[in-house]
């Protein structure tokens, strides 16, 4: 049930960011919903792989190459969703830092107590 949750709140997030942000093209609810999935997947599957070989350039610039790891995998998103379009790399940057922001705060924000 959380991870419904999630995907959801995620959606909602591309949607509101999508509105408000230049650059970023989500058609539908539905593309939103495919984009959160389509991110899942791939923050599951492929970024291990490549935090995996940019491990020394990460280490090098302290950390900040993993923003571009983030944009990556957003432009990567882009191109496997139909109705989702990033207009550039640094959209992609700024969008990715966004949204990883705002889920952060949602999440933090709506967690229970045990």
């Amino acid at each position: 049930m959380n991870i419904i949750v999630r995907i959801l709140v995620t959606s909602i997030l591309v949607m509101v960011i999508s509105y408000l942000m230049k650059g970023i093209v989500v058609d539908t609810f539905t593309t939103a919903l495919t984009v959160a999935v389509v991110l899942g997947l791939l923050n599951f599957f492929v970024k291990p792989v490549l935090v995996l070989f940019t491990l020394p350039i990460t280490i090098f610039t302290l950390g900040l190459f993993y923003l571009v790891v983030n944009a990556i995998i957003i432009l990567l998103c882009d191109k496997l969703v139909d109705g989702f379009d990033v207009s550039s790399f640094w959209t992609a940057l700024f969008f990715s830092i966004v949204l990883s922001i705002s889920q952060s705060l949602v999440y933090k924000l709506t967690e229970s107590k045990k």
